[in-house]
């Protein structure tokens, strides 16, 4: 049996493993690289909608729809939404607040307002 035993030249066993190693450790680094991107993209949107729930509270109360304090209920809705209320203005019924929410070591904050749409003034009549 002439051969046996003897590398041949060309032989290629043990490649597959070697791309194998490269390819999970290419999906291993794609894979840090987009968690904490779309960790920060759900954390925005969590701010935002503990924005927009903030706002829709405190405006309620400022209109009397619902009893309280506008601001202090504004509070209570961005808590139940793991955010932190930073700022709170209520001018008639329209309330305007500001948000924040920590994600990854970083703070993204969002603001909203809630009430009735901004009145224009009617465009000039052209004769």
């Amino acid at each position: 049996m002439p051969g046996r035993g003897r590398a041949r030249s060309g032989d290629e066993r043990g490649a597959a493993s070697v791309l194998a190693v490269g390819i999970v450790g290419a999906v291993v680094a794609l894979t840090a690289l987009v968690v904490p991107v779309t960790a920060t993209f759900v954390a925005s949107q969590r701010a935002a909608n503990a924005a927009d729930a903030a706002a829709l509270a405190a405006a309620d109360a400022a209109s009397g729809a619902v009893s309280g304090v506008p601001c202090t209920l504004a509070a209570e809705a961005a808590a139940r939404n793991g955010a932190s209320l930073t700022s709170c203005a209520v001018e008639g019924v329209v309330a305007t607040v500001g948000v924040t929410i920590g994600s990854l070591g970083t703070t993204l904050s969002a603001v909203a307002r809630a009430g009735p749409p901004p009145t224009r003034a009617a465009p000039p009549r052209v004769p």
